[in-house]
């Protein structure tokens, strides 16, 4: 059973300063819920109960975020906007937090490898808040379903155009069935020469505790990072590790394009200003 999700939160955000110099970009905004906020949503509803935050220097917001707010929880109730005010004390109670520091942004590898002892001794998630899937299923849950028929380690995947694989990492895997790859190799932002694949590696992670070893195994590399997919790749050389071909309209909200193309989606699925919305969409001349 994965009961825990490790959220890598430490980054600097460079790619939207300076809307980043002082609010964490996990706290961006769609519409009006955070990046983080969406991607610990699907995490609860694939059954995961524990979220562990990575954090870093400037990311107290998004601890205030998931706390209570007890003056503003006072003057919601005074001014009697009781839907507001429950909404405000459902993000509180939603889920299990636990904060573990990383003090310098050294990588991906390195940031899960920081949650080790909160993690323990069991299979865990990674979720990168970066990565918005809006799907039926959980896009987490997905991968859960796949963990366990194959007991193995498990990544999120979906196919990209040529122009984008130098974008990602990408998979060199065996189809064994409809949507689901035993992953053989990873090359990280290959060119179109190069890539084994059409097929990149989204944000979403389903791990076994091994992976710790692996990681503390693992050189750092280009800016003295440790990568997580150099971890992954040795897991894939050792042993079985799949890939999953995720259902669901996955948005990159790391780049600024990716970013604005969610906001208008999640927008555009809210009744109350949905036409509206719609009707200004259309007036716009490009």
């Amino acid at each position: 059973m994965v009961r825990k999700a490790v959220y890598p939160v430490a980054g600097l955000g460079t790619r939207f300063l300076p809307a980043t110099k002082a609010v964490p970009k996990e706290m961006l905004p769609l519409v009006d819920k955070p990046l983080i906020q969406y991607t610990v949503e699907e995490a609860l509803s694939a059954g995961i109960e524990v979220a562990v935050f990575v954090t870093g220097r400037g990311k107290r917001a998004i601890e205030d975020h998931f706390d209570r707010a007890w003056e503003l929880e006072h003057s919601l109730e005074s001014s009697n906007k009781l839907e507001l005010l429950e909404e405000v004390k459902k993000i509180s109670e939603m889920i299990e937090v636990v904060y573990v520091r990383q003090g310098m942004p050294l990588g991906l590898g390195h940031a899960v490898l920081r949650a080790k002892e909160a993690v323990g001794d069991e299979p865990f998630a990674v979720i990168l808040s970066d990565d918005i899937v809006d799907a039926d299923k959980p896009c987490i849950g997905q991968l859960i379903e796949v963990y366990e028929r194959f007991n193995a380690p498990v990544i999120a995947l979906k196919r990209v155009p040529d122009e984008e694989v130098s974008r990602y990492g990408i998979v060199k895997g065996v189809k064994v069935e409809e949507g689901i790859f035993r992953i053989e190799d990873m090359v990280e932002k290959p060119s179109v020469e190069e890539a084994p694949s059409n097929y990149a590696i989204v944000g979403r992670y389903v791990l076994t505790p091994d992976v710790f070893e692996k990681l503390e195994k693992t050189r750092p590399g280009k800016g003295g990072e440790i990568q997580l997919t150099d971890a992954l790749r040795e897991m894939a050389r050792e042993g079985p590790f799949y890939g999953v071909v995720f259902e669901g309209e996955h948005f990159d909200c790391g780049s600024k394009l990716g970013f604005l193309k969610a906001v208008v989606h999640f927008a555009l699925k809210r009744d109350e200003f949905r036409m509206e919305f719609l009707d200004y969409l259309r007036t716009l001349v490009i």
